[in-house]
């Protein structure tokens, strides 16, 4: 039997944890329902939301990481399960899924459960990842579905999810640590940071589409052009 300083891997508990990546410019509603959505229905003990630094496939984040970390953490205060892991801003760079999935494995172990948290469109540029393959190598793979999404992988992605694609979630998870593709519909709100920014920077009320703190914070920082007079409404 193998043995670590925290006892036999049999004497430890089994851990599902989930990892969702983003810029986090700003969060909002729709990035926390998601959240916590799929924390939920793949019964995770902890989701990980964990803030992008320098993206490697899309334009730059606005806010500076100092500024997206606060606002992840006040979104996230107070709400059970879900974590905040600023280790992609402490690593610095380019934020790579591959290399903060590998150094996730390598703290938890091999025995608990790693699903990593992504959208349909995301998926379907998959291809354009870093060593995009070896992702299954340190986890399971859950991709959000939603009604009338378009979005269409390449033939060599279509065979690779087809390969490993999961009937059933919960199956997989008791079956295995990672390796698999899941599938999960979940409740997606139509809000975009990039609306969020617009919006701020023509000086309108964006309040109720993302958290009162959240939004309290913007104006106190003036981040995203944001008028700090333009909404009084206090935190809710």
């Amino acid at each position: 039997m193998l043995e670590s300083g925290r006892g036999t891997l049999a004497s430890q508990p089994l851990r599902r944890i989930g990892v969702l990546g983003g810029t986090f410019d700003p969060v909002h509603h729709g990035h926390l329902r998601m959240a916590l959505e799929a924390a939920e229905l793949l019964g995770l003990d902890e989701l990980r939301m964990i803030p992008v630094n320098t993206p490697a496939l899309r334009t730059q984040p606005v806010a500076g990481p100092e500024h997206r970390l606060a606002m992840l953490r006040l979104a996230t205060a107070g709400v059970p399960g879900l974590t905040v892991d600023d280790r992609e801003l402490r690593r610095g760079g380019v934020s790579y899924s591959v290399d903060t999935l590998r150094e996730i494995r390598l703290e938890a172990g091999d025995h608990h459960r790693l699903c990593m948290i992504v959208g349909e469109d995301a998926f379907a540029g998959l291809e354009r990842w870093k060593e995009w393959p070896r992702l299954l190598d340190y986890a399971h793979v859950v991709v959000l579905t939603r009604p009338g999404d378009t979005s269409a992988p390449g033939p060599a992605l279509a065979a690779w999810t087809a390969e490993h694609l999961a009937a059933d979630s919960n199956v997989a998870l008791q079956a295995a640590s990672r390796g698999r593709i899941l599938r999960l519909a979940l409740t997606q709100l139509a809000i975009s940071s990039t609306q969020l920014r617009a919006l701020l920077a023509a000086g309108r009320n964006p309040r109720f589409l993302l958290p009162g703190p959240v939004l309290d914070y913007i104006h106190e920082h003036r981040i995203y052009g944001a008028n700090p007079g333009a909404d009084t409404g206090g935190s809710p």
